[in-house]
């Protein structure tokens, strides 16, 4: 309670977009669904042939709002045996539903048992929590290099659920290299190597408006194979704290302030000081107007096939809807033109890591500040938290003494050391 505390009153300000509205969640509860926006439109989601609504449920933490979402046209889930009770709140939300109107996915990370049988053991335990009878797509979760692609026991165990009529389609995701475990792979390299195997039908896939070369490389190549795209990531956040409070906070605690530290958080402080200015001064608009355009710019690609959502509220959820089959007008290809030109530098790339190497300690940066988005961005704080703890070697705390290598070699000037320490000071348990 005293992180969320801290964190509320730390925060000053919400640059970006992603995060959920304040509205209250009882009045929209009781709206009529008649009177809710609906799907608007729908896309075949590659050679699996089903037509996907544009905007899909992500993670979503509410079973009421899921089940809006659906009675509201979505039709794809996402999921994940990693998400904390998230296969049992999805199987009560279609449960009663035309089973086959209804697109659900989920993953299975490669881990250490690599066996036919381990995986069908953990599939089955998917089946069973999901309350269905079929996934329709089973998808191989966050492969780190090329070559786990090819663990063959994933795929033997993916052959003889088909079979069974237990798993339709195989798919995977990938939003950069989890750089603690392995030397990394981008993620084009990845999906790219993904797309050559051919035994992959659906990519889940990181791709936004600040982060376009790579995942617009990948999308033409799903396109020209036939292999269905489900987009996440797609509101880049940054989020401004106050940087005083924070020293304030530390100062009071009586903890040794490193020079380094601070400087740290100055850098940080200045990027975002002069990105309000800028916003200001172009008039880019609220959050939300952002977060509009940014999805817009998703779904103005014709090699997407569907955008993941995560709202949180009921009214949040009237806001994704109201994006489908919408594209971006000239004004909001102007604002974030803006947005990309003065505050882009406050957006740690997802599927980037290309200041890890500098790292004299090894620190996972793109892992770390994925996790702190989804403490701070997406509510996800206990998830993040263990998450967090769970990173062997080194963390950000290894970041308070340091020159600040990453920022150095950060080919976007992201003030990347601030970020960190801003991370391992809300992840951290005490």
């Amino acid at each position: 309670m005293n992180r969320r505390r801290f964190l509320k009153e730390s925060t000053a300000a919400i640059i970006g977009a992603g995060t959920a509205t304040k509205t209250g969640r009882a009045s929209a509860r009781g709206q009529d669904a008649s009177a809710r926006p609906r799907i608007q439109e729908y896309r075949v989601l590659g050679r699996t042939g089903f037509k996907v609504s544009d905007i899909a449920a992500g993670y979503f933490a509410d079973e009421g709002v899921l089940r809006a979402a659906l009675d509201a046209g979505m039709n794809y889930i996402d999921s994940a045996e990693q998400y904390p009770g998230h296969h049992r709140l999805v199987g009560k939300a279609i449960k009663g539903r035309d089973r086959k109107s209804v697109f659900v996915t989920t993953k299975l990370q490669i881990l250490e048992d690599k066996t036919r049988e381990g995986f069908l053991k953990r599939a089955r335990k998917c089946l069973e929590d999901l309350e269905t009878d079929y996934i329709d797509c089973m998808m191989m979760h966050m492969p780190e290099k090329a070559e786990i692609l090819k663990t063959e026991g994933f795929h033997e165990a993916m052959k003889e659920l088909k079979a069974e009529g237990r798993v339709r389609f195989v798919g995977v995701s990938n939003h950069g290299s989890f750089w603690f475990r392995d030397p990394e792979e981008t993620m084009e390299k990845v999906l790219m190597a993904a797309a050559d195997d051919g035994r992959f039908d659906v990519f889940l896939m990181a791709y936004n408006f600040l982060k376009m070369d790579e995942a617009e490389r990948v999308l033409e190549v799903c396109r020209e194979k036939k292999i269905g795209t489900a987009i996440m990531k797609s509101t880049p956040v940054a989020l401004y704290y106050g940087m005083k409070t924070m020293i304030e906070q530390l100062e009071k605690e009586k903890k040794e302030v490193h020079p380094l530290y601070m400087e740290g958080l100055a850098r940080y402080k200045e990027k975002v000081d002069r990105a309000q200015e800028f916003i200001k001064r172009y008039n880019l608009g609220s959050p939300e107007e952002i977060q509009t355009a940014a999805v817009r710019f998703v779904l103005g690609n014709p090699n997407v096939s569907t955008v993941c959502a995560v709202p949180r509220t009921y009214d949040n959820l009237d806001s994704w809807l109201r994006l489908s089959g919408t594209r971006l007008s000239d004004v909001e290809k102007d604002k974030l033109a803006a947005y990309r030109e003065g505050c882009s530098e406050l957006y740690c790339r997802h599927a980037c890591g290309r200041c890890e190497p500098s790292c004299p300690k090894g620190v996972p940066v793109n892992t770390i500040m994925r996790f702190f988005q989804y403490y701070a961005g997406r509510g996800r704080e206990r998830e993040a938290i263990v998450s967090y703890a769970g990173i062997p070697g080194s963390r950000a705390d290894s970041c308070a003494h340091c020159p600040g290598h990453c920022e150095t070699a950060c080919p976007y000037d992201v003030p990347v050391q601030g970020m960190l320490l801003l991370a391992h000071n809300h992840l951290s348990v005490p």
